[in-house]
C-alpha cells in the first residue's frame, strides 16, 4: 500500500514536470521597443547602450594602512570619473570591516576640496537630493549593514575626476599569537528570501548589479599596508594576494601588491603576522582630550590550559547548500565537515542540517559518535553540489528546536558564505535562545558576509572562523576544537580601585575562548593613579592579574575615543537586534553626531556649492560589482516572481527538493 502512494506521488510529480518543461519561457518585447535582454535578470549587469552615459564611473581605489601596535589607521581614495558625454549621477556600494569606525571624509573636484560633514541620515539624504536636483555636484556616504556601505555622487559632469577620500580606525585582535588585519573589497550577492520581498522590506542596495564570471572589472584597486610592532616581526604573510614586502628595520614593514595589474578587488585582503618574543604589551593607554579622556586596557589571558575530564558535549552543523556555495565554498564545506566529526570523542553526540531553499535534517535527535553514524552523515554530505536560496532562519529554528540531551553542553556550529541579507532575523533567534547554546561560526570563501558570521558568534557567546581556501579546512577544524573543549578563562570579572572609571565597555567580559587580548575600552575622569584588578577562573584555579594606572603608555591622538564609540554602537544595536528601539536610535544618533562617524542613522554629505548642472539632467548610473572569487553564478540567478521563466525554475527548485527528501527517507527506512 505504502508503495503504491509512493508511486501515485511520484507519477503527480512528475506530471508536473512534464508540464513545467513544456512551458518554455520567452522574453516579450515592449511595443515600440528593442527586445531586452532579461536572460540575466536582476542582478547581472547589462551595459547600457545609451549613447554618451559612462556605465562605470569608479575607475579606481587605493587603499593606504598605517597599523601601530594594535591600532589600524585606514585612508581610502576613490577616484570616479565621468567619461562620457553626459552628466550622470551613480551609485556604488562597498565594504569594510565590521569593526572600523569611519570618522573621516573629503570630496575633491579639480583644485576644489569640501570637508563632508555629519548629519542625521534622513537629513543628509535630503540636502544631497536638494543638490542633486540643482544641479549641484555632491557625495553621500551611507551605512547599510556595519560592514556595506553605499557611496551616492551627483552631478559628475563630462570629463570630471572626483576623488573621495575616507578616513577609518579599527582595532587588530590577535588570536593565539598570531595578528590578523582584514580589508573587505567587495560585497558579495545577498539572497532575499521571498517573505522579506513580499513584506516590501528588502533594501535597494541588494539588488546591486553583478558582472558576469570571467568579465574584466573597469576599475583598478591596489593596497599598501604599513606595519610597525614595538616588538620585531616574525613572519608577514597573505593568504589572499601575492604580495612584497620591504621591512625597514627588525619592528616595521611596507606591504604592497606584487603584481597591481593582478585584480585585488573580488576578495578580501587578507595579512597575517606573527612577532618574536613577547606579544604587543599587556598594560593601559589612556587619552586625554578637550572633553573626554579615554582608556584601552589590554589583557594577555594565561596560558590554555589541558582539562583531563571535559565534558560531554552537542555538536549540531548547520551547513549551507544554497546556489552560492556551489563549487569551491561547498567542497571547502564538505573537507571542514569531515574534519570536524572525525575529531568528535565517543562522549559527544553530533546532527546534520543542511539548507538551502528548506532545511534537511540528518535525524530528529542528535546521535553518538559512532563509525555508522559518521558514514551516513558523510553520504548525505557528498551529494551537495550547492543550488537553490538560502533560507538560513528555517533551518537555525530546527536546530535550536532538536530535543536537548541531559547534562550535556550544546553547541550549534553554522557553515556559510553568509550571503543573505536576513541578519537581523538570525540575530534575534541566537538572541532568543542564549543560554541555550554557544553558537560558533564558519565563513568560507574570499569575500564572506564578516558582519553576518561575525555577529553570529559576538551574540551567540562563541567564536568566528573564517575559512579562504581548501587547506585551511583541517587547521581551522583543530583549532575549533581546541577553542571549545578548553576555554581559557571563565567568570571573569574586572574592578577599578581609586581609579575613577564609567561607560565602560563591554559591560560584561564573556567566556574566553581563543587566546587573544581581553580588551576594555572606557572613559576616566580625575587623576590617573590607582589599580585594575582582573580576575577569573581558568583550568589550573583562581587567574588573578594587577594593573597600575600610573604605568599606563599615554596616547596623543584620537584613536581610542573613536574605538570606544564604536564599541558602544555595537553593543546599542546589537548586530541589529535593537537598532528600531527608539531610545537606542537616540543615542546612537547622538553618538555618530558627537564622534563625527558613520552609525546605522547619520551619513557623511559634501556638497560644492556651485550650480554645475543647470539643465538638472542627468543619468543614473549603478556601478557593478565583480563576482566574488570562486563564486558561481548561481549566486545571483534569477528571483522567483514576475522574471520570465521564474515559474519553470521555480518548478523545477520543488521538484528537486522533493526528491531529495524522498531518496533521503527511503536511505533512513531501507525502502
Amino acid at each position: 500500500m505504502r508503495q503504491h502512494k509512493t508511486h501515485t506521488k511520484l507519477l503527480c510529480i512528475l506530471s508536473v514536470f512534464a508540464l513545467l518543461l513544456s512551458y518554455v519561457p520567452t522574453v516579450h518585447a515592449k511595443e515600440g521597443a528593442e527586445e531586452e535582454d532579461k536572460t540575466c535578470s536582476p542582478y547581472f549587469y547589462v551595459e547600457s547602450k545609451e549613447t554618451g552615459v559612462d556605465s562605470f564611473p569608479l575607475k579606481s581605489t587605493d587603499v593606504n594602512v598605517s597599523i601601530e601596535g594594535m591600532i589600524a589607521d585606514t585612508y581610502v581614495v576613490q577616484t570616479y570619473a565621468n567619461e562620457g558625454s553626459q552628466p550622470i549621477n551613480a551609485s556604488y556600494i562597498f565594504p569594510a570591516s565590521t569593526k572600523v569606525t569611519v570618522h573621516g571624509m573629503q570630496m575633491q573636484i579639480g583644485n576644489q576640496v569640501v570637508t563632508a560633514v555629519i548629519k542625521e541620515k534622513e537629513e543628509a539624504k535630503k540636502e544631497f537630493e536638494t543638490a542633486k536636483s540643482e544641479g549641484k555636484s555632491a557625495s553621500m556616504l551611507s551605512e547599510e549593514r556595519a560592514n556595506v556601505f553605499t557611496m551616492d555622487v551627483a552631478n559628475i559632469m563630462p570629463g570630471d575626476q572626483v576623488r573621495i577620500e575616507l578616513h577609518y580606525t579599527e582595532m587588530i585582535m590577535p588570536s593565539e599569537g598570531v595578528y590578523q588585519f582584514v580589508y573587505p573589497t567587495v560585497v558579495g550577492p545577498r539572497y532575499v528570501s521571498p517573505a522579506l520581498d513580499d513584506t516590501g522590506t528588502r533594501e535597494e542596495w541588494t539588488g546591486t548589479p553583478y558582472l558576469k564570471n570571467g568579465s574584466a572589472p573597469a576599475d583598478t584597486y591596489n593596497i599598501n599596508v604599513s606595519v610597525s610592532a614595538g616588538v620585531p616581526i616574525a613572519e608577514l604573510t597573505s593568504s589572499s594576494h601575492e604580495i612584497k614586502v620591504n621591512s625597514t628595520g627588525d619592528t616595521m614593514a611596507d606591504v604592497s601588491l606584487k603584481n597591481p595589474s593582478d585584480y585585488a578587488g573580488n576578495r578580501d585582503f587578507i595579512l597575517n603576522y606573527k612577532l618574536t618574543g613577547e606579544q604587543i604589551s599587556t598594560g593601559l593607554v589612556t587619552s586625554q582630550g578637550e572633553k573626554e579622556n579615554f582608556f584601552m586596557l589590554m589583557v594577555q589571558p594565561p596560558e590554555r590550559c589541558e582539562v583531563e575530564e571535559i565534558p560531554p558535549r552537542e555538536y549540531i552543523f548547520v551547513l549551507d547548500v544554497s546556489g552560492s556555495m556551489s563549487g569551491f565554498p561547498i567542497e571547502t564545506a564538505k573537507g571542514l565537515i569531515y574534519n570536524l566529526l572525525s575529531g568528535l570523542r565517543e562522549t559527544d553526540c553530533f546532527n546534520l542540517i543542511l539548507f538551502s531553499g528548506s532545511a534537511l535534517k540528518m535525524s530528529n535527535r542528535s546521535v553518538p559518535v559512532t563509525e555508522e553514524n559518521i558514514s551516513k552523515a558523510a553520504c548525505l554530505i557528498k551529494e551537495q553540489s550547492g543550488t537553490g536560496g538560502t533560507e538560513l532562519a528555517e533551518a537555525l529554528e530546527d536546530a535550536v528546536r532538536t530535543p536537548a540531551m541531559p547534562n550535556v553542553s550544546r553547541n550549534i556550529v553554522i557553515i556559510s558564505d553568509g550571503y543573505i541579507s536576513g541578519e537581523k532575523e538570525i540575530f534575534q533567534i541566537i538572541h532568543d535562545n542564549m543560554g541555550q547554546a554557544d553558537f560558533f561560526s564558519f565563513g568560507i570563501g574570499d569575500a564572506v558576509n564578516r558582519y553576518l558570521i561575525e555577529g553570529i558568534a559576538s551574540i551567540g557567546q562563541g567564536e568566528p572562523f573564517i575559512v579562504t581556501d581548501t587547506g585551511e579546512a583541517a587547521r581551522t577544524a583543530e583549532q575549533f576544537r581546541t577553542y571549545i573543549q578548553s576555554p581559557v578563562m571563565t567568570d571573569i570579572k574586572v574592578s577599578f580601585h581609586g581609579f575613577d572609571t564609567y561607560d565602560v565597555e563591554p559591560t560584561v567580559v564573556p567566556t574566553l575562548y581563543a587566546k587573544k587580548p581581553i580588551v576594555l575600552l572606557g572613559k576616566w575622569k580625575g587623576e590617573a593613579t590607582g589599580t585594575i584588578q582582573i580576575e577569573g577562573m581558568t583550568g589550573k584555579g583562581k587567574y588573578s592579574q594587577t594593573i597600575n594606572v600610573a604605568d599606563a603608555v599615554v596616547r596623543e591622538n584620537d584613536a581610542i575615543g573613536y574605538l570606544w564609540a564604536r564599541k558602544r554602537v555595537e553593543r546599542l544595536t546589537d548586530f541589529g537586534k535593537d537598532a528600531d528601539d527608539p531610545k537606542v536610535k537616540k543615542e546612537v544618533t547622538q553618538i555618530g553626531l558627537d564622534y563625527h562617524m558613520i552609525t546605522p542613522y547619520t551619513s557623511f554629505i559634501a556638497v560644492l556649492d556651485v550650480v554645475r548642472n543647470p539643465d538638472g539632467d542627468a543619468a543614473d548610473v549603478d556601478q557593478p560589482l565583480p563576482l566574488p572569487v570562486e563564486v558561481s553564478e548561481l549566486a545571483v540567478g534569477y528571483r522567483v516572481g514576475s522574471e520570465p521563466g521564474a515559474l519553470w525554475l521555480g518548478g523545477m527548485l520543488v521538484l528537486i527538493v522533493f526528491f531529495r527528501k524522498l531518496c533521503w527517507r527511503r536511505r533512513q527506512t531501507g525502502k
